[in-house]
């Protein structure tokens, strides 16, 4: 009777086990953020996307190396300037057993390209889809993207896009997707405890994933748990007592720590986010060219580099990463000299110097300190003023006339094209365009390099392009910095990926 009352127990025991005492086959991370929805056409965040994408698949997707390649999709092709076909991959499940086809693809992008295709909203992610203007269903497996012009970077765009189920959305309602998944992905939703977690499990029936990202078949763990904590030092006291299996975004200060340990290693992988000072071009001081390479070449990014970000990034003399197609790796530098910065100065009209002030908001505070007394010493007098991140965007991305003087900011480039960091950053009135910065020779580059097919042509553009913005210096150029993780020693099968996605599907603990 004993005996048969203790098995009870464990029986009890083995199906309550949670997300703080986890089983041999769940992989835990611990993610600064929780989801804002689960619909993945109604958002424009990265890490809801980096959730999302372990239960919903796109056409294509890209491996740990950046490369795009196909997932939904078994081949694609270019029919005419404006015109792709896909060809779908056959035996497709939904997570409900629903059958995926071409209706779905359509389906899924009619609603982010109607203006009313989202619950009577306007799609977050049509920005995404440039002249996109329709999608035909050709056969089952087979559909058409039609563009009103030419756009020679749909390919690279579409990893951001998952498929929906058609059925399902439509029998749930477009408000149930926030909360509720139906994907093709290798994990189905579990259970999301808002705040907390999110927890799925393995797709048994799950198609295998890209062909060319090994090994293809259904997952390898039983649960994959998103641990919402927000607090870095509480992240990597997680990693360190074996809680969670990754810890994202790791600040550099606790690498050693984590370095240290006996259970847990660092992974750094080159991120794609350009980091810059906007400076204010629409004004005095920093309206005159003189003054704006003055101010870069007070700064010492060498120095910055090592010291604060324990060389966990790369320098960068304009807007695009040294990974970004088209970068032009011959772009002059602007050496760390006290005496040219002056000089500049005192040719611009500023022989006693300028006295100027630099936004930032708290995250980036130390750096923002840092900058600005390098700036000083060079006779730019700085004075750093930290704000809350969305006052501070509302004031350089929305207000016109622009008022204030420098912003330490920046801009993500997850495709790995110009056009995504480029276009929106330094285009004249663009949306991203805080320096208020303008240039007929880079508009109209872009502009032609946005509608050319010819990959040379392209590239070459926009090498002009990033030539014409190192000489006029809209920014202070500064860096790209790393990705960096916490990863416990068991865990196999995940490397990360510059586009910080945490695609889980071939991960495993030894």
């Amino acid at each position: 009777m004993k005996l048969l009352k203790n098995r009870i127990l464990m029986g009890l025991a083995s199906t309550v086990i949670g997300i703080g005492a986890a089983a041999a086959a769940d992989i835990r991370v611990g993610f600064g953020l929780d989801a804002l929805t689960l619909d993945p056409g109604n958002h424009r965040n990265r890490e809801t996307e980096t959730i999302i994408r372990n239960m919903y698949d796109g056409l294509l997707t890209r491996d740990s190396k950046m490369k795009v390649v196909p997932e939904l999709a078994t081949s694609w092709k270019q029919v005419d300037l404006t015109t792709y076909e896909f060809k779908l991959r056959p035996g497709v499940k939904f997570h409900n057993g629903d059958e995926f086809t071409a209706e779905d693809v359509k389906f899924t992008f009619d609603r982010m390209l109607q203006k009313s295709g989202i619950d009577g909203q306007s799609s977050p992610r049509a920005g995404l889809l440039g002249p996109m203007k329709e999608v035909q269903v050709v056969d089952k497996l087979t559909v058409r993207f039609l563009m009103s012009t030419p756009w020679a970077i749909l390919p690279a765009m579409l990893p951001f896009q998952e498929v929906v189920s058609k059925a399902f959305v439509q029998k749930e309602g477009d408000k149930a997707m926030a909360t509720k998944a139906n994907g093709t992905g290798p994990f189905k939703l579990a259970e999301w405890r808002k705040g907390d977690a999110i927890i799925m499990e393995r797709f048994a029936q799950y198609y295998g994933g890209s062909p060319d990202i090994a090994p293809v078949g259904p997952a390898k763990a039983d649960r994959v748990i998103f641990k919402v904590i927000p607090e870095n030092a509480s992240r990597v006291a997680a990693l360190l007592a074996g809680d969670v299996e990754i810890a994202t975004e790791l600040p550099v200060h606790m690498m050693k720590q984590v370095d240290a340990s006996s259970t847990a290693r660092i992974a750094k992988v080159n991120g794609t986010r350009t980091f810059f000072v906007s400076l204010n071009n629409t004004k005095p001081p920093f309206d005159n060219p003189l003054v704006r390479k003055a101010a870069n070449h007070a700064l010492d990014k060498k120095l910055l580099i090592e010291r604060i970000l324990l060389n966990t990034a790369t320098a960068v003399n304009g807007v695009l990463s040294p990974d970004t197609f088209g970068f032009d790796s011959s772009l002059p530098s602007y050496s760390h000299d006290l005496g040219q910065a002056k000089k500049l100065l005192a040719q611009a009209g500023y022989p006693n110097g300028i006295d100027v002030t630099l936004d930032v908001d708290g995250a980036f505070a130390e750096m923002a300190q840092a900058i600005g007394s390098l700036l000083t010493k060079a006779g730019i007098r700085t004075k750093v003023v930290v704000g809350e991140g969305s006052v501070i965007r509302t004031k350089w991305l929305q207000t016109k006339p622009k008022t204030g003087d420098m912003w330490l900011t920046s801009w993500g480039n997850g495709s790995l094209d110009p056009e995504d960091i480029f276009a929106p950053t330094l285009r004249s009135n663009d949306r991203g365009n805080s320096a208020g910065y303008s240039s007929g020779v880079v508009d109209g580059l872009l502009s032609a390099a946005s509608t050319e097919t010819d990959t040379e042509k392209r590239a070459e553009m926009f090498r002009r392009a990033q030539k014409q913005v190192n000489a006029d210096a809209p920014w202070i150029f500064l860096w790209v910095p790393q990705d960096i993780y916490g990863i416990s020693k068991r865990l196999k099968g995940w490397t990360p990926s510059a586009d910080a996605r945490v695609n889980l599907h071939r991960a495993y603990l030894e």
